[in-house]
């Protein structure tokens, strides 16, 4: 069986949504990162998707190019047009998405654009060692003659 988006937000150790706004500087949306201890944070505004910040492109938007960690703003450095999964997707499709993408975080949205939470390239890996064993547990017990064929 493919596991579905939902689900794994389900067990997820975090179910808030972890969010800065726009105006959040760089060094208050590094704590926030710290104290969750994640590697993302949604940027929003008046609960609508902004954008996402990372530690990627807090290296590669803040420090190579000189900016102050205090004094530079969310908007200056967060991912804007923020690719996003639906509830409804399997973490095959987010797998892909995030692989082609190049990028390791991704917002999920309901059908009508609500956020309801953030995988990781860590949550999708792990589900799908899941969906492995499973698969395996399920062949092992259909050989053995536990499951009637």
């Amino acid at each position: 069986m493919i596991t579905k988006v939902k689900t794994l937000l389900e067990g997820k150790e975090i179910q808030e949504i972890v969010s800065v706004t726009p105006s959040t500087s760089v060094i208050e949306a590094l704590a926030v990162l710290e104290k969750y201890r994640i590697g993302a944070v949604l940027v929003m505004e008046d609960n609508e998707l902004k954008g996402i910040f990372s530690e990627r492109d807090y290296a590669r938007k803040g420090i190579i190019k000189g900016r102050k960690a205090k004094s530079t703003l969310m908007s200056e450095v967060m991912t804007a047009n923020v690719i996003t999964a639906k509830d409804s997707s399997d973490i095959r499709e987010c797998m892909e998405l995030m692989s082609t993408g190049h990028f390791r975080h991704l917002p999920v949205v309901t059908e009508d654009g609500k956020v309801v939470g953030v995988l990781s390239i860590g949550d999708i890996v792990n589900g799908l060692i899941l969906e492995q064993r499973n698969h395996i547990n399920f062949l092992e017990n259909y050989i053995s003659g536990s499951i009637a064929g």
